[in-house]
């Protein structure tokens, strides 16, 4: 089997070798991989407690880098459907979806009910407040996530974003909260993006933001950094609720 690295057009089947080939259609390596892994586990292709093939057997079986095995597996964990131990691999833990997603030292839920009431003034008080500097920054880090084809790269750069924006805001605890949860907030994007395939409408929903702050406008910004939280948080409910 062979997923390759870039993005497919169905014509490769994602899949265990004890499972029917799917057709893949616009999607990543790494999501056709984690799709298959998920479909296996959800459907008793593995006992819980059962300890997955090695990166480099996976890699080999799907016909992709380990980096994207690495990817899938992380999204697998944050699903709580397996955990990985180091220096031992990763075992199965459950064969559904747990009741809220583990992003490093915070839930889903956690983050979801903190951001509004962080980011949505801070988006705010940047477009009153920005310099010419950080704007310019801001338009760098949209441009190149526009650009960026690697799902690893565009995640970091989707936390800078948001780090920039508090930043923007001239309030040192917003940016300060911000920074904090910036590996959780990078890893919540690499499970969207993977699971319900948010990265081209989180690109647009940045670009509306980065926009507002551009004009000054405070309360577009603000507007924009709300609808962007929730379709977030829709996308979160929606992956927990299957």
């Amino acid at each position: 089997m062979n997923l390759s690295d870039s993005r497919t057009a169905g014509q490769h089947g994602a899949s265990t070798s004890r499972s029917t080939p799917t057709p893949i259609s616009r999607i990543s390596a790494a999501e056709a991989v984690f799709a298959a892994l998920r479909r296996a586990i959800e459907g008793g292709q593995f006992d819980i407690g059962t300890k997955l093939s090695s990166e480099a057997t996976l890699a080999a079986q799907y016909g992709v880098s380990r980096s994207v095995i690495r990817e899938a597996l992380r999204s697998c964990n944050t699903l709580g459907l397996t955990t990985t131990k180091t220096g031992k691999g990763t075992f199965v833990v459950a064969n559904k979806v747990a009741n809220d997603l583990t992003l490093g030292q915070y839930s889903a839920r956690d983050l979801n009910e903190a951001r509004p009431h962080i980011e949505i003034p801070a988006a705010g008080l940047a477009a009153e407040r920005r310099t010419e500097e950080e704007l310019e920054h801001l338009k760098d880090i949209v441009q190149e996530m526009l650009n960026e084809n690697d799902p690893e790269a565009w995640v970091n750069l989707d936390a800078t974003f948001h780090s920039a924006v508090a930043r923007a805001s001239g309030n040192r605890v917003f940016a300060s909260v911000v920074q904090d949860i910036r590996d959780a907030l990078a890893h919540q994007s690499e499970t969207l993006n993977l699971v319900a395939d948010r990265q081209h409408r989180s690109d647009e929903e940045h670009v509306a933001i980065l926009n507002a702050i551009e004009e000054g406008d405070s309360q577009g910004a603000s507007k924009a950094m709300a609808e962007h939280l929730q379709a977030v948080s829709v996308a979160l409910e929606t992956i927990l609720s299957k």
